[in-house]
């Protein structure tokens, strides 16, 4: 069984580390916030206190972290203490330019597969996910059918270009559903036919996703996502929607923390007094 360090104990990290822990793999495990790593060392997993300390031994790095700007930051830690021949698995949501800039910095010794995934929480915990992986997949694809489904996007970036896409077109969708709702509600319509009539339509999985409960997709990450995606092209509607967010967030920063389906019902509310963080 490969030596795996995971770098990353979020809401996404933490189930999926905790996988390939009980799949019998040996696991180092590292967050910047060290106490994350708590409940997984007392299953088994090695805490280590840097990203180079994590990574000095292993076969395989795999990152789950919140964006380009904290996966620059681990790599610079940790690409000088990598094994010659490690493979570096990047499951976070950093587009395609982030995994470039990882592969140039790790250079021809390390082979890097990006492989973000589509689903939350409830599906990390369960190996459900789906993964979408660019580059040399046949290198880790044991290791990934721990944690979901793998569909094969192309060359190296491909992985991370298409998960891109998807979340801005889930995180559009959602808005929309919230502000189609908004119209109903201030047109008289029953809340629950307005709901049920949209849910019975194309949009109907949106509209599941608008009211998911246990799940954690956090407005903060939409928000990130969408910047990545009108800097990539000139996208007017995914635009309003990231300034609409933005805007959101601003009036109410607790929203930044909530699942993004909190924070579609903050938009379909025409209450915009401000929410009181948990």
């Amino acid at each position: 069984m490969e030596k795996i360090a995971f770098l990353g104990l979020g809401h996404m990290g933490a189930p999926m580390a905790r996988r390939l822990l009980r799949a019998g793999h040996p696991l180092t495990v590292w967050n910047r916030t060290a106490a994350k790593a708590d409940p997984l060392v007392a299953e088994g997993a090695l805490r280590a206190g840097t990203p180079a300390e994590a990574v000095q031994d292993a076969e395989v790095v795999i990152t789950m972290l919140t964006g380009p700007d904290a996966l620059d930051a681990v790599a610079a830690e940790a690409a000088p203490a990598l094994r010659s021949g490690a493979r570096w698995v990047e499951m976070s949501s950093v587009g395609p330019d982030a995994v470039r800039e990882l592969a140039a910095r790790l250079g021809d010794g390390t082979t890097v597969v990006d492989a973000p995934v589509m689903g939350s929480t409830d599906k990390a915990a369960t190996g459900e996910l789906g993964i979408l992986a660019g580059g040399d997949v046949d290198s880790v694809a044991g290791i990934l059918a721990h944690l979901g489904t793998v569909t094969r996007t192309g060359g190296p970036g491909s992985g991370a270009a298409l998960k891109l896409a998807v979340n801005t077109g889930v995180i559009g969708g959602v808005a929309l559903v919230a502000e189609s709702l908004r119209l109903a509600d201030a047109l008289g319509v029953d809340p629950a036919t307005s709901r049920a009539a949209l849910a019975a339509g194309p949009l109907g999985g949106v509209v599941a996703r608008a009211f998911a409960e246990g799940v954690h997709f956090g407005t903060g990450l939409a928000v990130k996502d969408l910047d990545l995606a009108v800097k990539a092209a000139e996208l007017p509607v995914v635009t309003a929607v990231l300034e609409r967010l933005r805007s959101a967030a601003e009036a109410d920063p607790a929203l930044t923390g909530v699942d993004i389906a909190e924070a579609a019902a903050h938009l379909r509310s025409a209450d915009s007094s401000p929410r009181t963080a948990d």
